[in-house]
């Protein structure tokens, strides 16, 4: 992955009554396809007795996505599509919806049924928390401790998190950074030493951190 997404961070479910048909959206965390079909599979479980479980997911962020929907029986192009729209909109990956529709006896049509969709999805888009999905160096440095709080304060300022320190001889800090602000920081602390410290990257991954 090169460049960071916002995820979803806890499923959340919102309700919509329009004209007499409610539409009850579902909006979950999902990781793989399969995470999703799972998803998607629990809350038609759950809504069995719904007219129609409506459905779109997307996996990945920026422009490596996997994306599906399903109109589960209304008119093509007027549920499953609208829903993927929003999803697209919002700016979120690795997310799954589920709009179950209990229907309420008036037709909508095809203007009022896209609407409805829309309107059902946005509203879990806008109720979830959001995270961002990306790449961590988690790097070690010894410093000396007359070094501790300036370099304690060079972390903050380069988006920086302390996992550890192990007190010794030196002081042996456990960082965390994101991959485009570790650069920022090396350089800092080569100049804070004259060149002589730095910090050494011990393992690369992906985290989920919240949204400021």
């Amino acid at each position: 992955m090169s460049k960071s997404y916002f995820v979803p961070l806890n499923e959340v479910r919102q309700e919509h009554l329009v004209v007499n048909s409610r539409f009850i959206a579902t909006l979950a965390p999902v990781a793989t396809i399969d995470e999703a079909r799972a998803f998607l599979a629990r809350i038609k479980k759950e809504f069995t007795d719904a007219s129609h479980n409506v459905s779109a997911y997307i996996i990945g962020g920026g422009n490596t996505v996997t994306e599906y929907f399903s109109d589960d029986g209304e008119p093509s192009g007027t549920a499953g599509r609208p829903a993927l729209t929003v999803l697209r909109g919002s700016g979120l990956g690795d997310a799954a919806v589920v709009i179950s529709r209990y229907f309420g006896g008036t037709l909508l049509g095809t203007g009022g049924l896209v609407k409805a969709y829309t309107e059902s999805t946005q509203l879990v888009v806008n109720a979830v928390e959001r995270g961002r999905r990306v790449r961590v160096h988690v790097a070690m440095a010894a410093i000396p401790y007359h070094l501790l709080e300036r370099v304690r304060l060079m972390v903050t300022r380069n988006q920086g998190e302390v996992l550890g320190e192990d007190y010794a001889a030196d002081i042996t800090m456990t960082l965390q950074f994101p991959v485009e602000a570790f650069e920022r920081f090396q350089d800092e602390l080569r100049e804070l030493t004259s060149g002589k410290l730095q910090a050494e990257v011990i393992e690369s991954l992906e985290k989920i951190v919240k949204a400021i």
